[in-house]
Parts: structure tokens; sequence; C-alpha cells
């Protein structure tokens, strides 16, 4: 599918407590904002799909935002694919266009999961992860999972707690920038490092926020390039999938996004020593440096300590999540991941203001869902 679609719009809400929203409210306000930044209008929009949500946990939630907004698209769906589900569903949209099938697919991720939730109903809802026969049973989390993994990396390949400590620093640093970020103010080392513990090795600081916000994109055919605004080119994607449940992980260092990554950046034509600036996935600080090893930014046991040396911030060998990812900007869910697609996209049109990679030609952008479950990649350019 190379080529043969665009990212023609994005828009994303503030970010943080808004006790005045609700799922649907910044689901219109983020999808009705790419329409617009797209320079398109409602009725050029054959398409749309829309994520889950745990505060308004619809079936057919793609149909309730249709009808909420007043539109009747010739193809409609849900997706759910955890924290790759805005990549997976922008792959999804650019099948779509390719095969001729929609024209302008809206993609639409959003939750009001900070203030529209109880303390109890967030435990439910959490309670029901991981298998429910070798799982459950034992007290698993998903922070437990992700403390797994990185007991395991911190075994086999030395990573320290300064190191990861560094990830959230550098990640606030970067929330800083961003004037709809849910958390500004700066932190330490020594604040990370005295952070609470959630689930030994990893520290309050070291988990991703839980935020109120939306993001939404508009994936259009290539040729309709001259009708858009500022569009991006897909040049590359791909997926990989290799469990479902930790415990039946094939291991605890090794993941499906070394296969996706390597399927984008096949189509696309480029490694990873190409790419100007990332947007990748970073639930826990060790998800983020597990990826960044497993896709090949950097060798094993050496992305902590480049980390630490500044290698991803603006200056450094890769700017990474330069809008503050998942750990300081905020995750409303399936919005989390949508967040990075969106700031790749404006980094590519120059539009991040104090944030801006100067000269950003191409981006990498990576989203993943359970615990290091599903994997979605894709590689942008400017068109």
């Amino acid at each position: 599918m190379r080529g043969k679609a665009l990212i023609s719009g994005v828009a994303d809400t503030k970010v943080g407590e808004l006790p005045e929203s609700s799922c649907m409210s910044l689901h219109a306000e983020a999808g009705l904002g790419a329409v617009r930044d797209a320079g398109l209008t409602l009725g050029d929009i054959d398409g749309v799909l829309c994520a889950y949500s745990f505060t308004e946990p619809h079936l057919m939630l793609s149909s309730v935002f249709c009808e909420y907004i007043g539109v009747q698209p010739g193809f409609n769906a849900s997706v759910t694919a955890g924290g790759a589900t805005g990549v997976i569903m922008t792959q999804q949209a650019m099948a779509l266009v390719a095969s001729g099938m929609c024209r302008h697919v809206l993609c639409v991720t959003g939750d009001n999961r900070l203030t529209g939730m109880a303390r109890e109903m967030a435990d439910s809802a959490l309670a029901a992860f991981g298998h429910a026969q070798f799982e459950r049973p034992y007290g698993i989390s998903i922070p437990a999972s992700y403390a797994l993994v990185a007991q395991r990396y911190m075994h086999e390949y030395g990573t320290t707690l300064e190191q990861l400590a560094s990830i959230a620093v550098t990640h606030r640093a970067h929330a800083a920038q961003h004037p709809n970020a849910h958390k500004r103010e700066p932190v330490t080392l020594d604040d990370v490092m005295a952070s609470r513990v959630i689930s030994s090795p990893l520290r309050l600081l070291d988990c991703c926020l839980i935020s109120d916000g939306a993001a939404a994109l508009v994936v259009s055919a290539a040729d309709t390039a001259p009708d858009v605004r500022q569009p991006v080119a897909v040049l590359g994607a791909g997926q990989g999938h290799t469990h479902e449940h930790i415990v039946a992980a094939p291991s605890l260092t090794d993941f499906g996004c070394k296969q996706s990554s390597a399927r984008a950046f096949e189509q696309a034509g480029v490694g990873p020593g190409d790419i100007d600036v990332a947007e990748i996935y970073d639930s826990f600080t060790i998800t983020l440096l597990v990826e960044l090893e497993s896709i090949g930014f950097f060798g094993r046991g050496e992305a902590g300590a480049a980390a630490a040396e500044g290698a991803l911030t603006h200056g450094g060998e890769l700017p990474c999540n330069t809008h503050g990812g998942l750990l300081s900007y905020g995750h409303s869910g399936a919005a989390g991941g949508m967040f990075h697609v969106v700031e790749a996209v404006r980094q590519l049109r120059g539009e991040a203001e104090a944030r801006q990679v100067p000269g950003a030609e191409l981006a990498f952008v990576h989203g993943d869902g359970g615990i290091l479950s599903a994997h979605g990649s894709m590689v942008l350019g400017r068109a």
C-alpha cells in the first residue's frame, strides 16, 4: 500500500482533567477538528473508524459516534487493539482507501477516563485484565506484568533504575513545551527514583498517566492530495503479534515490534538510521526502552545509557516522543497511541512549535497493545 494513502488531517483535544467532557464530546471535538484540519467537510467523509471506551462501553461505539455528529458513512466500524489501536486503525483506513472502498476515512479515539470513571469502576475494568485461568487467580496487574519484563531486562542487559528514570525526565521536559499536555511541571532523576514503588522495579513516575482527552485523523486516497491542506504520506506500515497473555509470550525481552517495524521499514525502503523523529508507545519507561532496542534504533542493552546521555531529546541521536508521550503528555485509552501519530504528522508539517525537530522529513510511529502483545508500526514522510 506504499504511496496509496495520505494522512490529510489531524487534531487532538486538551489532555488532563476535563470534568466538563464526555466520551462523545471529546470524540466530536477531535473528529470534527481533524476534518477541518484536512480542509474537508463532513460530506467528504465516507468511512468512519472508532476505537473503544471505558466510560461509554457501547458495543458499536463507531455507530454511536456517527449518530452523535449526524453522519451516515458508507463504511463504519470499531477497532480494538489496546494501545496499538491508533496505528492499526490508521492501517485499516489505508486499506480502505487503497482498495477504492473509501476516499476519506475519519479515525477517532478518546475517553474521559480520569473524570468519567469512579475509582471502583476503574478498578473493576482493570481487574478483568489477564488470563482467567493462568494469570488472574495469582493477582496479576498491568504494572506487575511490565515489571516482570523490566526485571528480566535489567538482569539480562544491565539496564539500571537511573536509566529508566532518565526516560521519564526527558518526557516531562518535552511535555513542558506542549500547551495541551497533562503534566508540564519538571521532574528530576531524584524525583523519579523517590516516587513510590508501584510494582518493583517500576515506580510511580515510570508509569503512564490516566487522562481525559481525544485524538483523530483523516486518511485519504493518494490522488486526493490536491484537495487537502497539507498531507503526510504513509510510506510503510506493518504489524507484529506474538501473544495475547504475558504467560504465553515466547520471550520477555523480544516482542512483535521487531516484526512490525521491519515490515514498515522494508515497505518504506528506509532503515532506523534514516528516521529524524520517533513517536513510540511508552506506557511505562521499560516499554519504550524495550521497543527502541527491538525496533533497531539501539543495540541490545544500549538504549538506557543512550537515554541517560540525552539521545532521545532535541539535538540527540533520536528525538523521541517530542510531545511528552503517555508518561507526561497523557494517556486517554486508545487516544494515547493516537497522540503519537498526531505528533508525528505535526513534526513533518513543521507545526510543532517549540518542540519542533528542525528539518524532520521522516518519522517513525509505533503503537503497542496489551503487554507488548499487539504491535503496529508506520513510517511517515512529507508528501
